[in-house]
């Protein structure tokens, strides 16, 4: 088995970048998720709620942040705010140190989303502990939902989207629906929820438990819109956690009826690189 993609959100919930190679950070991959819009009330934003951020895209420039959306002119935002206001955000329940940009960069986002945006910032000695089940005693995220990395297997695409052509044969998934960050060219199904630690190239990673999905699975990433119950819909006839780890569930503080599809990672190989086409052996299976 091969990487097949390396998938990056420096914003989180808008727009991925496919990249050949990523350096692998205390914090997850170099850029994922280290930026977050906060809404006026100082909560962080996703396409649960704004399903249009889906279609703001970012590209990594040497002075910083390339973003862009249809209708408007394009901004570059500095890699790191110059003297912005020190905050706290929070991203479920878990908190990090982050900084304000202001002015103009807020501006640009609050006028493509139509709605008060703040964009911040987390620092290099920032980060929010992952949850203390897989924590070795100092592992960070960044602004990713949980954990540092998210892997897929080709394989699991591929059997849900075969079970959605039965069902509703209009509806066919790309891979960005799931917002992975490695992709695996794998030839069986869901293989990857056995596995316990991987080797990619030179870098080992720890599983720790399969990503629990939500209702953002459900915007076209290209609409930026809802569009209806699916995936969830057809995962949840087969995916349940009770179902597919079945006593595991209880010991990694998941619900039973928790619908999964992907594994989240933790690397023990801190400035390593990865790079698409990097052999991935299994170390250890559940």
């Amino acid at each position: 088995m091969r990487i097949s993609e390396i998938n990056i959100y420096p914003i989180k919930s808008l727009k991925g970048i496919s990249v050949d190679s990523a350096v692998i950070e205390r914090h997850g991959l170099k850029y994922d998720r280290r930026w977050l819009l906060l809404d006026a009330n100082g909560t962080f934003m996703t396409q649960r709620e704004v399903p249009k951020m889906a279609t703001v895209s970012v590209a990594i420039r040497e002075n910083g942040l390339l973003v862009t959306a249809d209708g408007i002119t394009a901004m570059v935002v500095p890699f790191e705010p110059q003297n912005g206001e020190e905050i706290v955000a929070e991203v479920w329940g878990t908190k990090s140190r982050a900084i304000a940009y202001g002015g103009g960069v807020d501006a640009w986002f609050s006028q493509v989303l139509g709605l008060e945006c703040k964009l911040v910032f987390m620092p290099d000695d920032a980060g929010r502990e992952i949850n203390e089940l897989f924590n070795a005693g100092d592992d960070v995220v960044s602004f990713a939902d949980g954990y540092p990395q998210l892997l897929i297997g080709e394989a699991s695409l591929a059997d849900i989207n075969k079970k959605l052509a039965g069902e509703t044969p209009a509806v066919r998934l790309e891979m960005n629906r799931f917002r992975p960050n490695i992709v695996v060219d794998t030839t069986e199904a869901f293989a990857e929820d056995d596995w316990k630690r991987i080797k990619i190239g030179d870098a080992v990673f720890r599983s720790t438990k399969p990503c629990a999905r939500c209702v953002m699975t459900t915007v076209d990433q290209a609409m930026g819109e809802f569009t209806g119950k699916e995936p969830l819909k057809t995962l949840s006839t087969y995916r349940l956690a009770k179902d597919v780890i079945h006593d595991r569930y209880g010991s990694f503080g998941m619900s039973p009826n928790a619908v999964c599809f992907g594994q989240n990672l933790v690397a023990e190989s801190i400035g390593s690189t990865i790079n698409v086409g990097d052999e991935v052996e299994i170390l250890e299976s559940y």
